[in-house]
């Protein structure tokens, strides 16, 4: 080789090196922005977590304060005779403000009663009464008995009162700060698990409120959205992948199917609401409007993950059924759709699951009331956890801040146990080909 060539010779080979280079330092930097992205999103995840987790886990314990309870024969059956119906309308706060100024009584002035009584919530006298009425023979004696503290109370035994700002700043002033303290000290105070939270509805005070009404709401949706969308998705799925002819007007509904999927989610409550309530009269607020609200929602979701499922069976299995002289119609329901159905139970968790988190559409249908029962049926009214969600965070109490975390936690559960379901399942019955 000439002199000439070897120097062409290294000059290529220079030339290649350092494109070689150039490519390993760009595919590092490439691999370096995908982990410093995937980096960032967890980070993201992890605050957006660690923030409601820190504002919401003290909502599942509640503060609760001792007092020496008379429950005084004057004031709860003057007459003697323990009628229920008098013991149910006997004047139970007037125990509770008779032990209150038993505990403290140096108190007299009316305004300090005012905000020395205020140290119970009203949910004490529920209480007082529900022991009263399961046992009259209480009636004449004394108790000591924990009751249920309001939230001014609450918030500043969880620590979630600044006190050293000045007192115009803060909604507790010292005075009843001082009273909590020698409760404290006396060992009348303690935070028990909020059971609570989990079985009442909605209330206008903080300690009062919980998700059960939620919850019940949320899960009677999910069940009439479950009934009519899953059976309608799947037969409309099957219909459209196995034996619908190949025309414009399928080609046109395949079309319409994709595009309703992308469709926001108050569109569909605007429909629910022109049908549903407008035209065909049903309640507001119930269940049985939003399940048929959400089923619109959710079918083009089923359909479409429904579809995928079904062309994933492969078409020799179709071609052997129909060589063993099954018809067409037990070709698919004797050996495609078994075979399709993980996928597809996977789709309407799925599409379960966002109907879960919806708030938009149902609160066009009115389930944005104030609801404090829990709803008995299809037919009553109800709410649903996000939008309990949306109704305590536009509350100014502090304690509401603290329940709204707590309920998407609770929200965030129900997700992550439908998600996982779906992936379970999918692990469990999917089969490769």
């Amino acid at each position: 080789m000439s002199d000439a060539s070897a120097v062409r010779a290294r000059t290529t080979q220079q030339k290649v090196a350092a494109t070689l280079r150039r490519r390993y330092r760009a595919e590092r930097r490439f691999r370096a922005l995908g982990v410093a992205a995937v980096a960032v999103g967890i980070l993201f995840v992890v605050f957006l977590f660690w923030t409601i987790i820190a504002r919401g886990y003290t909502a599942f314990a509640q503060t609760y304060i001792q007092l020496d309870v008379s429950y005084s024969a004057e004031e709860l059956d003057p007459s003697g005779n323990r009628a229920r119906e008098d013991l149910e309308g006997a004047n139970y706060q007037a125990l509770i403000k008779a032990a209150l100024r038993e505990e403290f009584p140096e108190v007299t002035e009316r305004a300090e009663l005012r905000k020395l009584y205020a140290l119970a919530s009203s949910a004490a006298e529920l209480t007082l009464r529900e022991r009263v009425l399961s046992d009259p023979q209480r009636i004449g004696q004394h108790e000591r008995i924990w009751l249920l503290a309001k939230d001014q109370v609450d918030m500043l035994v969880k620590g979630q009162v600044d006190r050293s700002l000045p007192e115009a700043q803060r909604n507790i002033d010292d005075q009843t700060i001082g009273w909590i303290d020698r409760l404290i000290a006396a060992h009348q105070v303690e935070k028990r698990f909020n059971a609570r939270f989990f079985t009442a509805g909605d209330s206008r005070e903080p300690e009062q409120a919980g998700v059960g009404g939620a919850i019940a709401g949320s899960f009677l949706t999910l069940v009439i959205t479950l009934l009519l969308s899953f059976p309608i998705g799947v037969a409309a799925a099957i219909y459209l992948e196995e034996f619908a002819p190949q025309n414009r007007l399928t080609d046109l509904i395949e079309v319409n199917i994709n595009n309703l999927a992308a469709v926001p989610s108050i569109v569909f409550g605007l429909l629910g609401l022109a049908m549903f309530i407008q035209f065909f009269g049903l309640p507001r607020s119930a269940p049985l409007v939003g399940g048929l609200v959400l089923t619109l929602m959710t079918l083009p979701t089923i359909i479409i993950t429904s579809r995928a499922a079904l062309k994933a069976v492969p078409p020799s299995i179709r071609e052997a059924a129909l060589g063993m002289g099954a018809s067409a119609v037990q070709t698919v329901m004797h050996h495609v759709l078994p075979m399709a159905i993980p996928g597809m139970l996977t789709g309407a968790i799925i599409g379960m699951a966002r109907a879960l988190g919806e708030s938009a559409p149902l609160l066009m249908i009115g389930m944005v009331a104030f609801i404090v029962d829990i709803p008995k049926g299809f037919t009553s009214a109800a709410t649903v956890l996000p939008v309990q969600v949306y109704l305590w965070a536009s509350s100014p109490e502090r304690a509401f801040v603290e329940r709204t975390s707590a309920a998407i936690m609770v929200l965030l559960a129900f997700l992550l146990i439908m998600n996982a379901a779906a992936v379970l399942l999918r692990s469990r019955f999917e089969r490769r080909w």
